[in-house]
């Protein structure tokens, strides 16, 4: 896909995934049950609302700037924006939740939000008249803890197979479908400089999003890590190392320098995400594809990590605003609104009639849409312990990756899950 293929954005930018800051449930608990029963304890403009979010990005912070513009006029109130980096949300509402100042609307990593909705801070968001229809179960799950709607995404991503059309056509080699076909095709194109295939296997989240399609394709499980297919998936990385296919620097990579590599010609196929292709559409003779991630062997399903933030309404005390706050979310997560913030972000719509309208307008992506449709939440199975398990397999990385039997990583990754540590 040539740049020529899609419009130009007005922007380019280069989003890099923060470090996130793990923060004690017993703390996050504390504070935000004190906020519960104390109420909403400063005095606010009745029309003055604030949506907090991670929108420090010249570009996100204009698109969302618009979103609320828009939704401002439609309610009849005045709507800001708060933004700090991704990294900080959660802690930015833990201390507003302190001082009685919470925001309105919070946007958080989907992630990150049962940690706050397990600390009773969040409100259903059924119960505020908000509806689920036309959203695929898989992504109201990816609002959702223990079966309650806290969350609603205006746009979702996944991962997938982005591949050097030109480089694999000169090479006589067919997109690969399976674990087998990648291998060999990364190995028939690591020469000179470059490499087969780039990924991210660094030690924070970036590594842990790009290793859940592997493990969960083979039938693993987050809350088994000491399990055989998730060793196996974890070797077939190690192999992929092992032929000099993959960089020994993957290591110390996230997805942006893994789009770095490919955009330089020193990788033939990356696994990332769509929050590149705005990147990737500035380099003119760039040919590239997209294709879902290749699966142990045919006929297995594609499974990847949804991405992504959700729209939540925490605890106040303040019945009004809340109700006010769920109309600024459906507005925001409205279809037309999915569609424009789909349009610049490149994300895939979470309303399912948004979506078919995005598909139509950039049907070269169909395949990310495809691999969304098959995707499901990091969160699903072990809810607010996802940070200590995704901590546990950073570390399972970096040993296994640099000499240690898989077996005996996820072993040690498995204890400090389960222990928290």
């Amino acid at each position: 896909m040539t740049a020529a293929h899609i419009p130009q954005r007005a922007r380019v930018r280069r989003r890099r995934a923060g470090r996130r800051t793990t923060v004690p449930l017993t703390v996050v608990s504390a504070l935000v049950a004190t906020t519960a029963l104390a109420g909403c304890g400063q005095h606010r403009d009745d029309d003055v609302y604030t949506v907090l979010n991670s929108s420090t990005d010249d570009s996100y912070h204009g698109w969302d700037a618009a979103t609320l513009s828009r939704c401002s006029k439609r309610l009849g109130v005045t709507i800001e924006q708060q933004s700090v980096p991704a990294a900080q949300v959660m802690t930015k509402s833990l201390r507003m939740a302190s001082s009685k100042s919470l925001p309105d609307v919070i946007q958080f990593d989907a992630s990150e939000m049962p940690t706050f909705a397990d600390a009773g801070g969040l409100i259903d968001l059924r119960t505020l008249g908000l509806s689920t229809q036309d959203i695929p179960r898989g992504i109201v799950d990816f609002g959702s803890y223990k079966g309650t709607y806290y969350g609603a995404a205006r746009t979702v991503n996944t991962l997938a197979l982005f591949y050097n059309k030109d480089t694999l056509k000169k090479a006589g080699l067919e997109v690969p479908t399976t674990w087998d076909e990648m291998r060999r095709a990364a190995k028939k194109l690591t020469k000179g400089k470059q490499y087969g295939i780039a990924l991210s296997a660094g030690g924070a989240e970036d590594g842990v999003f790009q290793f859940t399609p592997f493990m969960w394709s083979n039938g693993g499980d987050e809350s088994h890590l000491a399990s055989k297919p998730v060793a196996q998936a974890l070797d077939y990385w190690k192999s992929l190392l092992k032929d000099g296919s993959l960089s020994k620097s993957t290591v110390n990579w996230t997805q942006a320098d893994v789009n770095d590599q490919f955009m330089a010609g020193n990788a033939a196929m990356m696994i990332n995400g769509p929050w590149q292709v705005e990147t990737l559409n500035t380099k003119k003779n760039l040919d590239w594809g997209i294709a879902r991630i290749p699966v142990p062997k045919a006929g297995d399903d594609s499974v990847g990590p949804l991405g992504g933030a959700v729209l939540t309404v925490p605890k106040t005390g303040d019945t009004a605003r809340e109700k006010t706050a769920a109309k600024i979310i459906d507005c925001m997560a409205g279809e037309e609104e999915q569609i424009t913030y789909a349009r610049n972000s490149w994300m895939v719509p979470a309303n399912e009639k948004a979506a078919a309208v995005w598909r139509k307008e950039v049907p070269e992506l169909d395949a990310l849409a495809d691999q969304v449709a098959t995707a499901r939440s990091r969160t699903a199975k072990v809810g607010a312990r996802w940070s200590s398990v995704s901590l546990a397999l950073q570390s399972a990385f970096q040993s296994a990756l640099t000499g240690q039997s898989s077996e005996a990583a996820l072993q040690r990754a498995q204890q400090r899950a389960t222990s928290g540590k």
